[in-house]
């Protein structure tokens, strides 16, 4: 007998109304699942961008405003917020997959 395990919600790198949290029911072949994995690449690639920018910013010999702090502090806080997400999805979806190839159930 094959046992198949049903495939987790995905935690989507986007909010849904209210700002509350997303999720698609999906095996990951879709055209959301192929959306969803473009909006986390972006987010990576902009949560990179912020650190970089920050690394110059510290290097840089010329004095730095509250102002520019502020600003990228706040970018760097919605990065880190879109990146927590993205650990959260993949993690949940790592331990399914490991627990059914471990042929374990959390369950149960």
């Amino acid at each position: 007998m094959t046992h198949h395990a049903l495939t987790p919600a995905r935690l989507l790198p986007w909010a849904g109304p209210e700002g509350k949290p997303c999720y698609l029911l999906s095996d990951g072949g879709g055209r959301l699942s192929r959306a969803a994995d473009i909006a986390e690449g972006v987010q990576l690639d902009m949560a990179a961008g912020l650190l970089a920018h920050l690394a110059d910013m510290l290097r840089d010999d010329d004095p730095v405003s509250a102002v520019q702090l502020r600003y990228l502090l706040a970018r760097m806080g919605e990065a880190l917020a879109d990146v927590c997400r993205i650990a959260e999805s993949r993690g949940a979806r790592l331990r399914v997959y490991t627990d059914v190839k471990e042929g374990t159930d959390r369950d149960g």
